[in-house]
Parts: C-alpha cells; sequence; structure tokens
C-alpha cells in the first residue's frame, strides 16, 4: 500500500477495502497449511498474515462513502449467479508474488467488469488512489517476495500440485483502518440471480 497523497477532506477517515470471494473452511484449511508451509521455508510474512481469497478489487476511500458503494454491490450481487471456481496448482508474477492457479476465470473476470462498469467512479479517492480490479483472478499464497524468497519458492512451487474447488454464494467485502494488518468483515453481499427486472423494482421504488 503506498503512502496516501493528493488532497484529503479533513476529519474524515479513510481505509481500505478488499472484495473478495472466499473459500468455504476445509478448503481454506488447507490453503492456510500451504501458506504456512510456505512461511515456515522462506520466512516470507505475507504467506502467515493473507488470508484465503480471491480478490475481486481493492481500493482505498473515506468511510462516509460506504453505503452508497454498498447499495451497488448489494444491487449487482442480487442479479448475480453463484460461481464455481476451481483451483489447480501454482502460478507466479514475477518476481515478487507465488500464487495458487485459478482455471475457471471468464465467469469472475464477468463479475469484475461488472463491478468495475458500476463502482469505479464511487471507489475512487483521487487521481493518485484508484481503485484496482483484479482482472487476472488468482488466490495468493504469498506476495511481496524479496528475490531470493521468490526464486526459490518458485523452483519448487512451479513443480508442485493443488487441487481444489469450490462455489462462490456471495462475496465479502472487508475493510481496514490504513496501516494496519487486519481486515474486518464489513458486509456479505448473496449472489441471487433474480432476474433484472426484480432488481431494478428493488432499487427504483417509485416516488409518491
Amino acid at each position: 500500500m503506498k503512502t496516501l497523497t493528493g488532497p484529503m477532506v479533513p476529519g474524515y477517515r479513510i481505509y481500505e477495502y478488499l472484495l473478495v470471494l472466499s473459500p468455504h473452511e476445509e478448503l481454506k484449511n488447507k490453503i492456510l497449511a500451504v501458506k504456512n508451509e510456505f512461511y515456515q521455508k522462506y520466512q516470507a510474512e505475507t504467506a502467515k498474515w493473507g488470508k484465503p481469497h480471491v480478490t475481486l478489487v481493492n481500493y482505498v476511500q473515506y468511510e462516509l462513502m460506504e453505503e452508497r458503494i454498498i447499495n451497488h454491490l448489494k444491487t449487482i450481487a442480487m442479479g448475480y449467479h453463484p460461481l464455481k471456481v476451481e483451483l489447480k496448482d501454482y502460478g507466479s508474477f514475477p518476481s515478487h508474488t507465488i500464487y495458487i492457479n485459478i482455471t475457471s476465470k471468464v465467469p469472475i473476470q464477468s463479475l469484475v467488469k461488472q463491478i468495475r462498469t458500476e463502482t469505479q467512479r464511487l471507489m475512487k479517492l483521487n487521481d493518485d488512489h484508484k481503485p484496482h480490479f483484479i482482472l487476472e483472478p488468482h488466490l495468493t499464497i504469498a506476495r511481496r517476495l524479496q528475490p531470493w524468497q521468490y526464486e526459490k519458492g518458485w523452483l519448487e512451487y512451479s513443480h508442485r500440485h493443488f487441487t481444489g474447488r469450490f462455489i462462490a454464494d456471495g462475496m465479502l467485502l472487508l475493510k481496514r483502518p490504513i496501516g494496519e494488518l487486519k481486515y474486518e468483515i464489513l458486509r456479505r453481499f448473496e449472489f441471487q440471480n433474480l432476474p433484472v427486472n426484480t432488481v431494478q423494482g428493488d432499487l427504483f421504488t417509485p416516488v409518491p
């Protein structure tokens, strides 16, 4: 997270937010075991701290914008269908991140594009802090690796195997104060796969 710059509004708190898909408990524990093993071998702090999830969007924003963003995300989720997320083996972003591959990318990418279309303006803090929409979905094992951690880790994990799958029937919005490690769950949005006219009916109630 880079240092906040640019014009700020005094007296209003800024938070960092993550919108994620979260695996079920059994799969989460399986991934945590991989992350813990990576930490033990390569002393990578990010492997120890980050919880297993698929990030859709990462942004910083004033707390006062929460309700407007939540309303938009709720509407998107109401019209969206549950997603099957398939995990297989490992990938990397040279030379800083090792992750578990997601082979079922297209439905997640479609969801991220819809969120981007409908919330990008609301999630933008200023020109220096724009929302980061993740169009290459993955599940991070460790990031911000030092060169030796990446090189040794990738030498091993490029030959290792992992399989897992889960149905994402909703998405979670997490928040944390800038500079802190721990995220709290702010809201869960269930994918209800409702017809568009039903979703719009919830949005646009007639004015008396």
